[in-house]
């Protein structure tokens, strides 16, 4: 048994330490004078850290502290205790809510430290630590990515682990204390991978770059295979080739010998991939789809040499090599690799696109002068001069000018935005009119334009829950296959015909060379990646693949109003007069906001805003009193004014005839009715109200039209709820819901076995956006609830609802079609090429023919994947 020095961390055999402490009952053991000398300083720093202490050889339980991201906040922990508890071999489980941590006793031996992360997520909290992308060279088998996600899992200190082969990159969410980037590239160069810094994030040059020298790698394995391909195949079928048929038998064995020596490059070279990957699962007691490839081909090359270097060993006729099976099956499956390749290439187009927004340089002010500078050396706080026609480079205010500016790349409003003085602006957004200067307050990653190329980017490497049980057929296949492959030679070799053993192996090597788990294996993941970035060119973020799955089945939307239906402010919606204006609507609010533009009340803006809308002149006003509970009074011009509601009118006897009636009306369409008097006579009403969004009534009735169920759930009183629910079209109405209800109701309609997606844009909606199975925020809303959501749509309409919903379903239906695709082929694939089709047709499969399938069998999948690319959303941004 090996025990742990605290120190380095180092495993160390207890009767080879150089020292042992006996400490708060434990025997700790150390490798080194110096690790000794380290703990004896202070002996608490190395036992009560989130590190694995000593071990005593009779205690088997290791401590270790688990940070927890939102501990500290709202949700109860007593859900999260007991799920821990109830894992089997943990003891102990402490919560320190001020430190973020839980302390858990464990027995490593019986639990580890991804399920109790998995845990800590199904309670609704979301494990701390670190989280670090690694890329891995090569990566191209479909059985792999659970081997290295599950080796990757078993490294100490690793809380989850996902390898996305579309991608090549594995995403590790890790306790820095225990577990290091030495230890994480170990567990992947068990499998004989090579792992290299992650593109994600890189440059789009470096990206592409990568891809260019490691499909020309690629090419060039295939051309040696090819080139050595050619005079292997002749002399394989020496009776078929005119010249060579008129040969001696002599004179072609000796140009098999030839083949022999010629396929060696091939399998040690253009094979290269396969062999070492196979070797890497032997290792491991394992077998991967390269393991298929090496067996195939290396049981060809052996059987063929030994057949020309023992002929009489064999019975007659079946002495004839096989090497064009080595040669021909290698070439081309390199290159259906390289195509593959391409295709991805082409599947990260979105990215491209994203990225290709940003500007390359910025007119940046400094000490009086213009500088023209890589907005890569744009720092917070410089002033940049923008002029029409140019990108703007980085997020910022203006301080000087305006203008209107071109935001569809990243919002989908084709319609250009206003923007003046004090107003924000979007690094990579066109500048179309007008010049303006602005201050810069956010650049590099910290831009809009790089978070929403991060959050697509983590998004292409998560997984769907589809993904996963697409691994975990695709890790027992390969074992299957090569069960059926023996059964085959055995089957052939006992009750075939003549020549057996010839029959025998060439269906045992096909059978080997046809199996394909790699288009089980990318059938998700390539089109999750395209999918995702299809979402992000109309303004859609998904942030992960389990997310467009939800989103596909949802059967309910809950509609927050404000903000979300409504704009999310008051607005002046209406201004009715009485007989004694004289028709002079513009007149009364005038006079309105005159007064109104010294009130603090939150209405008062609205008619301001409104009469500047109609550029109507304010006048100064005297006398000026608010009325708590009843409105206020003015004079403006010499005339006592009064504006309030209907008890402010009959405090003071104002006899408000038909207007009482009109304001009733008003109020039942969602509206608030201000009653005006001038001179002690009624004048009229102005009202004002949150006004619905102009594309929202057609939103709703798009996503009606889907088959699905719209909800409408509101702080507000149930008569203004139901004025605006019948504007839109919404028939279902959850009113006078509070803030904290409102994730309950969420969970009520969960409970009516429905599929719920959850709307909003405030910081009240943030739990009940985490309780939906489909969390959608306002992209216009606050930071809480955007963190607290699932997909963020980044322009603040509805339709981005329905257009979320649609990337889901034509990903989703992508997805099925590469899996049916991928699960057909192998199922009709591996039958015929056992043999199925030979005792009715006489028919048998070439090896050729298997490896040509098998090479563009992953091609296919890859190539339907980019079918997405031209997927059109109802609502065309453009």
């Amino acid at each position: 048994m090996t025990v742990r020095d605290p120190v380095c961390g180092m495993e160390i055999e207890p009767q080879s330490a150089f020292a042992e402490r006996e400490h708060m009952g434990q025997t700790l053991y150390f490798c080194s004078q110096s690790c000794v000398e380290q703990f004896d300083i202070d002996p608490h720093h190395y036992v009560m850290t989130s590190a694995t202490t000593g071990f005593n050889p009779e205690r088997t339980l290791t401590r270790i502290e688990l940070p927890v991201a939102d501990l500290p906040f709202y949700k109860p922990v007593t859900a999260l205790e007991s799920g821990l508890r109830a894992l089997e071999g943990v003891h102990q489980v402490t919560t320190n809510a001020g430190a973020g941590v839980l302390q858990v006793e464990y027995d490593s031996k019986k639990v580890n430290i991804p399920q109790m992360a998995a845990v800590i997520r199904l309670a609704g909290f979301q494990p701390g630590g670190s989280n670090l992308k690694i890329g891995i060279e090569n990566l191209r088998c479909a059985s792999c990515v659970k081997f290295i996600e599950d080796e990757l899992k078993s490294t100490d200190g690793v809380l989850s682990a996902t390898v996305n082969i579309a991608t090549q990159e594995a995403s590790v969410d890790y306790l820095p204390q225990k577990a290091t980037l030495v230890q994480l590239n170990a567990a992947i160069e068990a499998w004989g991978y090579k792992p290299r810094p992650a593109l994600t994030g890189a440059p789009i040059d470096k990206q592409e770059e990568a891809h260019a020298r490691e499909y020309i790698r690629l090419m060039r394995m295939f051309w040696f295979s090819a080139i050595v391909s050619i005079p292997v195949l002749l002399f394989a079928y020496p009776q078929y080739v005119p010249g060579i048929r008129d040969l001696s038998m002599e004179t072609i064995r000796w140009s098999w010998v030839l083949s022999a020596v010629a396929t060696l490059p091939v399998l040690f070279y253009s094979g290269y991939d396969f062999f070492t990957g196979a070797w890497a699962a032997f290792k491991h007691r394992s077998a991967n789809m390269n393991t298929l490839i090496a067996l195939g081909t290396g049981a060809a090359w052996l059987y063929s040499t030994f057949a020309i270097a023992f002929p009489s060993v064999f019975p007659e006729g079946t002495s004839e090599p096989f090497y064009d099976v080595v040669a021909v099956v290698i070439a081309l499956v390199v290159l259906g690799q390289a195509l593959e390749l391409r295709a991805k290439g082409q599947s990260s187009a979105a990215i491209k696109k994203l990225l290709g927004l940003q500007a390359k340089t910025a007119r940046v002010i400094r000490n009086g002068k213009e500088l023209d500078l890589p907005v890569e050396e744009v720092l917070v706080g410089d002033v940049i001069q923008v002029r029409p026609g140019e990108k703007i480079p980085v997020d910022g205010v203006i301080v000087e000018g305006s203008s209107a500016v071109d935001e569809s790349m990243l919002t989908g409003e084709s319609l250009p935005v206003s923007k003046k003085q004090g107003d924000e602006v979007i690094g990579a957004t066109l500048n179309k009119t007008g010049a303006f200067k602005f201050r810069a307050t956010k650049v590099g990653k910290d831009t809009a334009l790089a978070q929403i190329v991060k959050m697509v980017q983590d998004a292409q490497n998560s997984k769907a829950p589809i993904a996963r049980l697409a691994d975990t057929i695709s890790g027992y296949f390969v074992p299957i296959v090569m069960i059926l492959a023996v059964w085959t030679f055995v089957i052939w070799f006992v009750i075939g015909p003549q020549p057996q053993l010839v029959y025998a192996l060439v269906t045992s090597v096909t059978v080997l060379i046809i199996a394909c788990p790699c288009a089980l294996g990318l059938a998700t993941p390539m089109s999750l990646m395209v999918g995702i970035g299809k979402g992000a060119e109309h303004g859609i973020l998904i942030r992960s693949g389990e997310a467009l799955q939800t989103a596909r089945a949802i059967q309910t939307v809950v509609l927050d109003k404000t903000g979300t239906i409504t704009k999310g402010k008051p607005e002046l919606t209406d201004v009715i007069l009485t007989n004694s204006m004289n028709g002079n609507s513009h007149q009364l609010l005038r006079l309105v906001a005159s007064v109104e533009k010294v009130s603090e009340h939150p209405l008062a803006q609205a008619i301001v805003d409104g009469a500047q809308a109609r550029k109507l002149e304010l006048t100064d006003v005297q006398d000026f009193e608010a009325i708590p509970g009843h409105g206020v009074s003015a004079k403006v011009e010499g005339r006592n004014i009064l504006i309030g509601n209907l008890k402010l009118m009959n405090r003071e006897n104002i006899a408000l005839g038909e207007l009482e009636n009109r304001s009733k009306s008003l109020a039942d369409d969602g509206k608030t009715p201000m009653f005006v008097a001038i001179d002690g006579k009624a004048a009229g009403i102005v009202a004002v109200a949150d006004t619905v969004k102009e594309d929202s009534a057609e939103a709703i009735k798009a996503l009606q039209g889907m088959g699905i169920e719209v909800v409408m759930i509101t702080g507000d009183n149930r008569r203004t709820a139901e004025a605006i629910a019948r504007k839109v079209g919404v028939t279902r109405v959850l009113a006078e819901v509070l803030p904290e209800d409102k994730a309950n109701n969420v969970h009520l309609l969960q409970a009516e076995n429905k599929k719920v997606a959850m709307v909003g844009d405030g910081i009240n909606d943030a739990p009940a956006l985490a309780q939906a199975d489909v969390g959608l925020a306002i992209g216009t809303g606050t930071d809480v609830a955007i963190e607290a959501s699932d997909i963020t749509l980044i322009k603040g309409s509805l339709k981005g609802v329905v257009t979320a919903i649609e990337v889901s379903r034509a990903t989703m239906t992508n997805i099925y079609q590469n899996l049916f695709g991928a699960f057909i082929y192998n199922v009709l694939g591996i039958p015929v090429a056992m043999g199925v089709l030979f005792p009715f047709f006489g028919l048998l499969l070439s090896p050729l023919i298997a490896g040509a399938a098998m090479a563009f069998s992953s091609v296919t999948v890859v190539g339907n994947a980019n079918r997405l690319r031209g997927f059109r959303p109802k609502f065309s941004v453009k």
